[in-house]
């Protein structure tokens, strides 16, 4: 069966070896102590660059990750490596720890270090792709030994024991070019995909903007007939039947405390208790559930108040402007706020709308040295621009079907970028252990950049403009319901 247009080999034969099946009759397969040999080279001054293993790239400079790890003192003594080397994390072989590296520097001592035998004759962009393979994560498993995952070790011994398929010294080229091509092609259409996601959140927090300051009313996609100054700098003008009121007229706002942490007795219940941290891991509106919960007892020995479902909850410290709607009847820490609707007001959803547009200008309020607060007067003292009752029912109904749809949109994009990257990984996989012969395919790519158009075949790869105009469309097919 051919993918793509690449087909298998025309003669195969039996490798041997388990994980890797059936070979092109022309390829080798080999131990790895026949193309690899292990080095242990130390700094003698630590003062080159520091070099560490990322699962999504291979050997890159520490400085271009995010390691937690602390910086030793000195780095006198350690390994080296230089571009061409193999390098194996040994607790992490497993999970995609390694890979060829491009860089002279120093490695932890406890990486293996493996340097390609002179006469082994094999490309080290060829063995990058084929030990980084899934195929060949079977076999690094297999041969990584302990008691726990998280302690897995492979030996110098155990690797070097280790089956390599190998191709032709050309035909590694061959592949390692077509592997190139395809990743930076299928890369670009991964960026092209996230930043289309980007586009549809964007146009989202821009219709609830139009939609909640009344810039466009959502029965008609048009501004309203007649507008007056709201009084409230960042509102600007509001439709001239809306009205603009301070939040502690139109809602109760209720303040949170924590009971005593050593009390077992207070946690472990069953009501909602929820701070910052929850509402800044929350995916999506409504939280109906917290990282710790409290007892009854818990309650009522602090100063904690509980609200009805509806309430919008905001955080006021650490950061300020979280904000979900409570899908229970809960309560908060200190470091938050509930807001009780006043029903003949405001709806419930209207709060949440109100502050989620406005969550820049409820950070701008705080105030503290230490960190910043905004305080129960603060955000009471803020202005809302409030429709007529039924007016904000029909927003909020239109903001939440449109809401629905685009995250639609959101979700199948990002299935799509799932699917891709399943693809590069099989990929991969068949082109290194030889399901697929690409030589061919290789010999046809254009000298210049692959990523250009190719002339045989149509291509589009989207542009900044077309996700503008996609994202567009998208959320022009919201205010029609479609």
């Amino acid at each position: 069966m051919s993918v793509n247009g690449l087909g298998p080999y025309p003669a195969y034969r039996d490798s041997g070896v388990q994980w890797l099946g059936r070979v092109p009759k022309h390829w080798e397969v080999r131990r790895s102590k026949t193309v690899f040999r292990c080095i242990d080279e130390r700094s003698e001054t630590g003062s080159e660059e520091l070099l560490t293993v990322s699962s999504d790239r291979g050997i890159v400079p520490r400085d271009s990750t995010s390691v937690t790890m602390f910086k030793a003192r000195s780095y006198v003594g350690h390994k080296l490596c230089w571009p061409g080397d193999l390098v194996i994390n040994s607790l992490w072989a497993w999970s995609r720890g390694l890979g060829v590296s491009r860089y002279h520097g120093i490695v932890s001592t406890a990486y293996g270090v493996y340097r390609v035998r002179r006469k082994a004759r094999v490309l080290p962009d060829f063995i990058h792709s084929l030990v980084r393979s899934e195929a060949f994560n079977w076999e690094l498993r297999v041969r990584s030994k302990g008691i726990w995952i998280s302690r897995l070790q492979l030996t110098d011994d155990s690797f070097l024991r280790a089956p390599l398929p190998l191709p032709p010294l050309s035909e590694q080229g061959a592949i390692a070019r077509f592997l190139e091509a395809a990743d930076r092609r299928i890369q670009r259409y991964i960026r092209a995909k996230e930043r289309l996601i980007e586009l549809l959140q964007e146009r989202k927090r821009a219709l609830i903007h139009e939609a909640v300051t009344g810039r466009t009313d959502v029965s008609t996609g048009q501004p309203y007939p007649a507008y007056k100054d709201s009084g409230v700098e960042w509102l600007g003008k509001v439709p001239k039947h809306w009205d603009v009121r301070r939040l502690k007229g139109v809602a109760k706002i209720l303040n949170g405390a924590t009971p005593a942490s050593g009390r077992s007795e207070y946690w472990g219940g069953d009501i909602l208790w929820v701070t910052p941290e929850d509402l800044g891991q929350l995916r999506g509106r409504d939280i109906r559930r917290s990282r710790r919960s409290i007892t009854r007892v818990g309650y009522e020995s602090c100063g904690t108040t509980l609200a009805p479902v509806g309430s919008t909850v905001v955080s006021t410290r650490a950061p300020i402007g979280h904000l979900a709607i409570l899908g229970r009847e809960g309560c908060t820490n200190q470091g938050c706020r509930l807001l009780v609707p006043n029903n003949d007001a405001v709806v419930p959803e209207w709060a949440y709308l109100g502050l989620l547009t406005a969550r820049s200008e409820l950070q701008a309020l705080g105030q503290g040295t230490t960190f910043a607060e905004l305080s129960r007067d603060g955000l009471g003292a803020f202005a809302l621009p409030l429709p007529p009752l039924s007016e904000q029912t029909a927003i909020a109904r239109f903001l939440e079907a449109a809401d629905r749809r685009i995250q639609g949109h959101v979700s199948a994009t990002k299935r799509q970028i799932a699917l891709l990257k399943e693809y590069r990984t099989r990929l991969i996989a068949d082109v290194v252990t030889g399901k697929l012969d690409v030589r061919e395919a290789s010999a046809r790519l254009p000298e210049t950049d692959p990523l250009a158009t190719n002339r045989n075949r149509t291509e589009t790869i989207p542009t900044e403009s077309n996700l503008h105009s996609t994202a567009h469309d998208m959320a022009r097919a919201e205010a029609k319901g479609g």
